[in-house]
């Protein structure tokens, strides 16, 4: 396990040659992690999934779709805090320590010093600041086509179209923001220890190096884990653990 004093000043190696093959490999051993350790995948997939299902059930009892598509495209952005068990599942793998419960639901807290803590608390802000934003326009839009919030009719009218194409963007930008920031911060703060800062900005360099690969990945990450919410949220059961472990391997590829 590689360890670095957060205290001194350092630089750290960020590689600017990944490839389509490094994506491959790190899904191919995200796969074989998942397969090899498949209880703790389930279990934090679990957890994800209750958690959108108990957020779509309470919004589609009370009607109001203006809250629930929002949480829904947005949904998406928690998955990386979601997965910071399974690196840790995936590191001791790596380094053949053996598996501890206690160990890897303490994953959250880093090296002990809370500095994914730290980090979790402005993705789940980020979420909710997602949310408000896109319900305002969802709400501008309801109120141009002359809808009730319980009604999705009005998607194919100019309003909800305009507003489809706004949210898109506006919620397209955000999520990659956030997904630069943490694609391989949340891996490194659970195997280094560095402050959050440092690591996001580690995190920003690799995507700046390798654009044109980790942007193939973020696009495959947002289309697994939204195709995987669709059927009651079940399809988070593979996907969420395989692309955690995957990300894993992606980032021990990215910054050796």
């Amino acid at each position: 396990m590689a360890s670095i004093d957060s205290t001194q000043p350092f630089t750290i190696e960020v590689k600017d040659d990944l490839t389509l093959r490094d994506l491959r490999e790190a899904l191919a051993a995200g796969w074989n992690d998942f397969r090899t350790h498949p209880i703790y995948g389930l279990f934090f997939a679990s957890i994800f999934a209750l958690v959108g299902i108990f957020l779509t059930y309470v919004t589609a009892v009370r009607g109001e779709f203006s809250w629930l598509i929002p949480a829904a495209a947005g949904f998406p952005i928690l998955a990386p805090f979601a997965a910071v068990g399974l690196y840790e599942v995936s590191r001791r793998r790596d380094a053949s320590i053996a598996m501890a419960w206690p160990s890897i639901l303490g994953a959250v807290r880093g090296r002990g010093d809370d500095q994914i803590l730290s980090m979790g608390v402005i993705i789940f802000v980020a979420f909710g600041f997602w949310v408000i934003v896109a319900h305002v326009i969802f709400s501008i839009a309801l109120v141009e086509a002359g809808a009730g919030s319980e009604s999705l009719a009005f998607l194919g009218s100019k309003p909800g179209l305009i507003m489809l194409f706004i949210g898109t963007i506006i919620g397209g930008v955000m999520a990659f923001v956030f997904y630069a920031v943490t694609v391989m911060s949340l891996p490194m703060l659970v195997d280094r220890e560095v402050d959050f800062l440092t690591a996001a900005i580690a995190s920003l360099r690799a995507v700046r190096q390798n654009k044109a690969i980790l942007l193939i990945w973020a696009a495959f990450i947002g289309v697994l884990l939204f195709t995987a919410m669709i059927p009651l949220f079940l399809g988070l059961f593979i996907a969420l653990p395989v692309l955690g472990h995957a990300t894993w391997h992606l980032y021990r590829r990215a910054i050796p």
